[in-house]
């Protein structure tokens, strides 16, 4: 019985549905404790490329005795992503925040307006 974190290969003798190329490599993360069929178990886990990277999560209905230990796939570099640019809006001043020009009044200083 896998464990959460194992490294486990489901093919054929797991279930049909992994037979031929549709065959994968799962990391465990749950192993379900409800009841099912004698010698079947459901894992949830995600499902691994080539290189080790996780690339879909998967829950599937398997029977233990076809449960085969993969062992652990090569390990993945990080990936160096290129820095997003960001486009930046010119700043403004406070006096260009106004929408409208100032309205002049009668009597009163257009400087204390």
């Amino acid at each position: 019985m896998p464990s959460p974190g194992d490294v486990v290969r489901l093919g054929r003798e797991a279930s049909v549905q992994f037979g031929g190329d549709r065959a994968l490599v799962l990391r465990v993360t749950v192993v379900n404790d409800r009841p099912t069929y004698d010698g079947w178990v459901w894992l949830t886990g995600y499902v691994l490329g080539e290189t080790g990277e996780a690339i879909d999560k998967r829950e599937v209905f398997v029977q233990v005795a076809g449960i085969q230990p993969a062992g652990e796939p090569t390990a993945v570099a990080p990936v160096a992503r290129p820095a997003r640019a960001v486009a930046r809006r010119p700043r403004r001043h406070r006096a260009d925040t106004r929408t409208t020009p100032p309205q002049r009044t009668r009597g009163i200083d257009p400087a204390l307006v």
